[in-house]
């Protein structure tokens, strides 16, 4: 079970406290006793608090994959990088490499993508015509330190 944080802790008082001086107004004539009165506000706020929460924001780990892309056309940027590879999948970044003493790029990058959509792109983009150059797209050797694969937090909103 997932603990509830801090913001939805604040909310809670606060709506706690607004529902105890509504509660205190509406049911005035009763002569409830404040404790009473706090904790039937405490309940408004958990249930309003509970609500809200619920259609929020739900995370979820997603496994990444690492793909090298090569023979990328030098004027391709990670915008137009990216659109080509979310055709296949959820993208998280893009990284095109440029040359340290020139600036330009140097016709290859790396996309990082969703595990269960790297192999479909690999299949659908390798030795694909893109700007008028065969692109080279493969799993990308991995450094020595990391991971064989990284995950990622992706945030889903919920409707």
């Amino acid at each position: 079970m997932k603990l509830p944080d801090q913001k939805s802790l604040i909310s809670l008082v606060v709506l706690a406290v607004i529902g105890f001086v509504i509660v205190n107004f509406a049911l005035s004539s009763l002569a409830l006793s404040s404790g009473l009165l706090f904790a039937v506000g405490v309940l408004v706020g958990g249930l309003v608090v509970g609500a809200m929460s619920s259609d929020v924001v739900e995370e979820a780990e997603v496994k990444t994959k690492t793909l090298y892309v090569g023979n990328l056309p030098y004027r391709a940027n990670e915008s137009v990088v990216r659109a080509l590879f979310e055709e296949q999948g959820k993208v998280f970044n893009v990284r095109l490499l440029k040359d340290k003493n020139t600036g330009k790029r140097r016709g290859f990058g790396f996309v990082e993508m969703a595990e269960s959509d790297a192999d479909n792109a690999i299949t659908k983009l390798n030795d694909s015509e893109f700007q008028q150059r065969t692109l080279k797209v493969r799993e990308a050797k991995q450094k020595q330190d990391d991971d064989a694969s990284s995950i990622r937090t992706e945030t889903n909103q919920s409707a």
